[in-house]
């Protein structure tokens, strides 16, 4: 185990990497549920695989796994408000933004740049996170913006408008 002086560098060399947020999507009987999460990557394209990796404090992952399903929204750059309510575990997450299902059953967020239905196709352990496989079952774009990204601890990414002109 690294000490916390460590621990703390670790972090900092992990935020000079980019990401895309996403919100991660299930149901709990009939009630929607999802958690923000940026530690979300494609895995496969034969057979497709996708994998996030929730926190073992999540309360809404718990909720989500015994379904068997997972829906992957990927955030827009508008969506600032849908990534904060999703990151609380207080807030109602549901009445920051709009929610529909898809055919397949995934609940998919009004506005996303794009989404994947997924089943669970394994979970492993990996630390104070858990690694989840999904094989993707649907998926599509929904819009042609740019996405909400997550750099050195923060949304406000200087040049990320230049980036998203530039297409």
């Amino acid at each position: 185990m690294l000490p916390s002086a460590n621990i703390r560098t670790f972090r900092t060399v992990l935020g000079q990497f980019a990401t895309g947020v996403t919100v991660i999507t299930g149901l709990d009987g009939d009630e929607p549920v999802g958690l923000t999460c940026q530690s979300f990557s494609s895995l496969s394209l034969d057979p497709p695989l996708v994998l996030f990796c929730p926190g073992h404090s999540s309360t809404s992952w718990p909720r989500i796994r015994p379904s068997g399903h997972f829906g992957v929204n990927i955030l827009a750059e508008d969506q600032r408000e849908v990534c904060k309510a999703f990151g609380s575990t207080s807030a109602p997450k549901f009445d920051a933004v709009g929610s529909r299902r898809s055919p397949g059953g995934t609940v998919i967020l009004d506005g996303v740049l794009a989404w994947l239905g997924c089943a669970i196709e394994a979970v492993y352990d990996g630390g104070d996170h858990a690694i989840v496989v999904g094989r993707v079952r649907e998926m599509r774009v929904e819009r042609k913006e740019a996405p909400l990204l997550y750099f050195k601890g923060s949304h406000d990414i200087p040049g990320a408008n230049l980036m998203a002109s530039a297409r």
